[in-house]
């Protein structure tokens, strides 16, 4: 009796989250657009004058007073990234990453296409190393971008599609809180680690005792957040780290309400698609094209991060399934052609968010590289998104 509950269960949770990341998808692309238009307006000054406000006290005196933009990419991207870690738990637990036999398909193309971009970045930008540290910029698939693409096409691409660029883009983000974790760390403060360090060991006590009530989680999540921003870690992992210690037990047959992950998720989704993800997008992806000349267009490294998307991100991914289907380790999507999986691989070229957080944190306190990684973030992604639809529009549709 458990597991038709079970499959209902992950088959609705997939609805919601294709539906959510779809619309949110749409209203990142309308706030993105609204703050490269007023980025290149009149009222310039007035949007950079918001993106530094000061609203907030000193938490930690690397990162001085808290600002508008500071509270969104330190503090509600934590929330964002608290979303990611719990659905990555439940897909690995008990959805679409439960088995080996899952993760086949879509672990191969994930990790190759992060590592062809970050190849192709550092090969473009070769001999400059002061633009090394932005290897991971073109690594990375927006997933509510991505999927909101794949939304505006309707029947041209098959679910089968949907779930598996969803599941690419899950092991794509796994990826990239680990690269972050690892490579974009600063100097570490020993004593807010421990402090973060006693905070897991309470939420591990709290999983024992078989806690099931959310708001001792969620405020210890809260203490966690606050010991990682001193530590040095980016504060954002302490989303990811919260998450995976939120408790789920799946196949119980109780109903989904039940579980502590599954109530935390369904409240947070839409509050992060409708205002965390598109908020992140209007205080990022203003850039001013005034002086912008074709030169700087072709520099090394909007050049490199660009390709890195537009050509890395498709061969990666695309070769991944071709190799993972061809070789017997995972069997090709039901009801969808060659032609339909390379459009979806020229989707995960579109790296929005996770592509300008990671340049954010690559070059801190370099704002014309930051500017610079801005241009080819968003020429990679549009190019990329364009394409991607071009090709899925035009795909023939596969007969059964």
């Amino acid at each position: 009796m458990n597991a038709p509950l079970t499959s209902l269960q992950q088959r609705s949770v997939l609805r919601r989250l294709l539906s959510s990341e779809a619309t949110g998808g749409v209203l990142l692309m309308i706030t993105a657009a609204l703050a490269i238009i007023l980025a290149n307006s009149p009222a310039a000054s007035a949007y950079q004058h918001l993106l530094h406000l000061a609203v907030g006290p000193t938490l930690t005196e690397k990162l001085g007073p808290m600002t508008v933009h500071l509270w969104i990419n330190d503090g509600l991207m934590a929330v964002f990234f608290l979303l990611v870690g719990l659905e990555i738990k439940r897909e690995l637990v008990d959805g679409r990453l439960a088995s080996w036999e899952q993760r086949r398909l879509p672990a191969l193309p994930a990790l190759m296409g992060m590592a062809t971009p970050a190849l192709i970045y550092l090969a473009v930008s070769n001999g400059q190393p002061e633009l090394a540290s932005g290897w991971a910029i073109p690594a990375a698939t927006d997933i509510a971008f991505a999927v909101g693409a794949l939304a505006l096409l309707g029947r041209h691409a098959p679910l089968s599609l949907k779930v598996m660029l969803v599941s690419v883009a899950i092991i794509d983000d796994m990826g990239a809180v680990a690269i972050i974790a690892l490579f974009y760390t600063s100097s570490i403060d020993l004593m807010a680690l421990a402090g973060a360090g006693a905070v897991v060991g309470l939420l591990l006590a709290f999983n024992r005792l078989r806690v099931v009530a959310l708001w001792p989680y969620l405020l210890a999540i809260m203490v966690l957040w606050y010991f990682t921003l001193l530590s040095g870690v980016h504060a954002t992992i302490a989303g990811v780290v919260g998450a995976l210690l939120i408790p789920y037990r799946p196949g119980t047959g109780q109903p989904s309400g039940a579980s502590p992950l599954l109530r935390l998720e369904h409240s947070l989704a839409p509050w992060v698609g409708f205002l965390i993800v598109p908020a992140f997008g209007f205080v990022n992806a203003g850039v001013s094209f005034g002086n912008l000349s074709l030169g700087d267009l072709f520099a090394p490294l909007p050049l490199a991060i660009a390709l890195g998307l537009l050509l890395g991100k498709q061969l990666g991914v695309f070769a991944g399934v071709l190799l993972a289907v061809k070789s017997g380790l995972a069997s090709k999507p039901q009801g969808a052609s060659w032609l339909q999986i390379y459009g979806v691989a020229m989707l995960c070229g579109i790296g929005f968010t996770m592509s300008l957080f990671i340049g954010e944190l690559a070059f801190p306190g370099q704002p014309e590289k930051v500017d610079a990684a801005k241009i080819g973030i968003l020429l990679g992604s549009l190019l990329s998104a364009v394409i991607g639809c071009l090709i899925l529009r035009l795909a023939p549709m596969p007969k059964h």
